[in-house]
């Protein structure tokens, strides 16, 4: 049986709260896809080469894991690799209401892919992308939320710095 699941998100950064994630997901499956968005609407900070090198090195060491970059919709793009599954995590009771419409959503355009929700360890739920960004951006401390590659990389892109 094919247990193969896709782990979606800009990952704009990736953060050490997606990595979790991931880590724990990489436990439940065969094989993670960790699929990344291009997601313009978003105007995200790094580019989406930028994002999947980050990610190939973050999770570089998770042997069942795989990093790909997608434009297309989700549903589409799970298909395409195989996967019957798509993980999506929850930090905050705020999360629920998107992430639910987006799982029916999904679902109405696919019906065969289910949607997990899995929610990051106790220390990893305050921490998102958005946030780090902003610390990272007003030249604030970044390393105990990202990997010290990620947390290289924003200090080098970040126009506080330039």
């Amino acid at each position: 049986m094919n247990h193969t699941v896709v782990f979606p998100g800009t990952f704009d950064p990736i953060t050490n709260g997606h990595r979790d994630l991931i880590d724990r997901a990489a436990k439940m499956f065969t094989t993670v896809i960790v699929a990344i968005a291009e997601n313009k609407r978003k105007n995200p900070f790094f580019t989406l080469e930028q994002r999947v090198d980050m990610c190939k090195i973050v999770l570089g060491h998770i042997k069942n894991v795989h990093v790909k970059g997608f434009d297309n919709l989700l549903v589409e793009f799970t298909k395409q690799q195989g996967a019957r599954a798509v993980i999506r995590g929850l930090r905050v009771v705020s999360d629920f209401e998107y992430e639910f419409q987006l799982a029916n959503m999904n679902r109405r355009l696919e019906p065969d892919i289910e949607t997990i929700f899995l929610t990051p360890s106790e220390q990893f739920s305050f921490i998102s992308s958005t946030l780090v960004r902003e610390i990272a951006t007003m030249g604030g401390e970044v390393s105990s939320f990202v990997h010290p590659k990620v947390a290289e990389l924003l200090k080098q892109e970040s126009p506080s710095n330039v």
